[in-house]
């Protein structure tokens, strides 16, 4: 396993800078491992949902959990606002660094992540390729 640690600044796009971070270091197949942060904007899909929300106001980022690869991420993430509400769903464009992020992430090279239409769920889902080293 090779592991990167980055930092995300203010105003920067989480879901976008992790995309981006992906396709820079050509990571095939990427897993969060750990991130903690603050966010000044959340944009998330909650549950059975079509359309994401968008929260503004200062939130922690509890947990981030998911894959990122070049071929796309799949990240779900959990906030609390400043009385301690928590609440989580699917990362969307949007979720807008407060004063950090420090993210650890893990990568394999024994498989590639990639993102493929399902017919029995309508949605681009997780294929994964085994690499024969």
């Amino acid at each position: 396993m090779k592991v990167f640690a980055i930092r995300l600044k203010p105003n920067e796009d989480l879901r976008q800078s992790l995309k981006n971070f992906a396709n820079q270091e050509n990571i095939k197949a990427g897993f969060i491992l750990s991130a903690i942060g603050s966010l000044q904007q959340a944009t998330i899909r909650f549950a059975n949902q079509d359309v994401s929300t968008v929260l503004t106001d200062k939130f922690e980022v509890i947990s981030l959990n998911g894959t990122i690869a070049t071929t796309g991420v799949h990240l779900h993430i959990a906030i609390s606002d400043n009385k301690g509400k928590t609440l989580g769903g699917h990362l969307d464009n949007g979720c807008i660094i407060y004063t950090t992020a420090e993210i650890i992430i893990g990568t394999s090279q024994e498989f590639t992540f990639n993102r493929t239409f399902d017919g029995q769920t309508g949605y681009l889902e997780l294929e994964i390729t085994r690499n024969y080293l």
